[in-house]
């Protein structure tokens, strides 16, 4: 006999296929996180990565949005670097305001999904954090 008990909220539930709603809330907040960024310089950053850190031990699904959604603000920052000298010759003025409307957009789709219990994957994103 095994003594696991039914339990809606566990761990287990999310490793056999549906995360928890605990574990897609938290999953929402990685992405939505991000959002800090638009408020306090690198916040896109640290908001994904305290999320992360916090709850990666407990939940998969929080541990795979929380790297996923860190890797794409590290895409981005890159990409906003890129357009900082480019500013110089007109390009890098819009190429910035692109890759910020890009970025709320997917971050908005990838909040929804991790809601849903979908684990969104950013596209054109470098994937530093394994």
């Amino acid at each position: 006999m095994t003594d696991e008990t039914p339990d809606s909220t566990s761990t287990e539930s999310a490793t056999a296929g549906t995360p928890s709603k605990d574990e897609r809330l938290w999953g929402m907040l990685a992405h939505l996180s991000a959002l800090v960024g638009y408020i306090i310089p690198f916040g896109n950053l640290i908001g994904p990565l305290v999320v992360w850190q916090m709850k990666k031990d407990e939940m998969p699904f929080v541990a795979e949005q929380g790297k996923e959604s860190l890797n794409f603000q590290i895409t981005v920052m890159i990409a906003i670097i890129i357009c900082i000298p480019l500013m110089f010759v007109c390009i890098g003025i819009p190429m910035a305001m692109a890759v910020g409307v890009a970025d709320l957009v997917f971050i908005i789709i990838a909040a929804i999904k991790a809601n849903e219990g979908i684990a969104y994957r950013y596209p054109w994103t470098i994937r530093l954090v394994k």
